[in-house]
């Protein structure tokens, strides 16, 4: 299974389209938040499920400000972050993640990408595509794969 994780798009989404034409088959898009009334947009380009949730700039929006998926067996929360502080860092959203049992938890927010292993807990945040924060300011996203012994593999990519 091949998996795309973004955030923080911003309706501005040419960055997306590029990422979705250049990666080639994949099976699910996760979207952390930030996509500003353009999920159908980013639905269509897709071509495969979009799993996104709310973030802080989705006014007016009916998405859901967290979502709970099984991916190959592991538990995954998917949230945009606001609501746990990452601004100041992944303790809270740490702390929830591992109290509430999940394998795997996936945020936005900072703009900056972050792949960790930490206490049994995978913390992914994929950076923003749009407005990217982190030395370089390269937008970035995430490719999971999954193989059939159930191996999970993450890479971090750039445009």
């Amino acid at each position: 299974m091949r998996i795309l994780i973004v955030s923080d798009t911003h309706r501005q989404n040419d960055n997306y389209f590029t990422v979705i034409e250049n990666v080639g088959k994949i099976d699910m898009v996760i979207h952390c938040g930030d996509a500003e009334g353009s999920e159908y947009a980013l639905q269509q380009a897709a071509g495969c499920p979009l799993y996104i949730v709310a973030g802080n700039n989705d006014f007016f929006s009916d998405l859901s400000r967290e979502l709970e998926l099984e991916i190959e067996g592991r538990r995954v929360l998917i949230t945009h972050g606001h609501y746990y502080y990452v601004s100041n860092g992944i303790e809270k959203i740490k702390e929830e993640a591992l109290s509430r049992h999940y394998d795997i938890v996936m945020f936005g927010h900072t703009h900056r990408p972050l792949v960790k292993f930490q206490d049994g807990l995978t913390i992914i945040n994929p950076g923003s595509l749009s407005y990217p924060r982190q030395e370089g300011r390269r937008p970035s996203y995430i490719i999971l794969e999954t193989d059939a012994k159930g191996e999970f593999e993450y890479h971090l990519e750039y445009l």
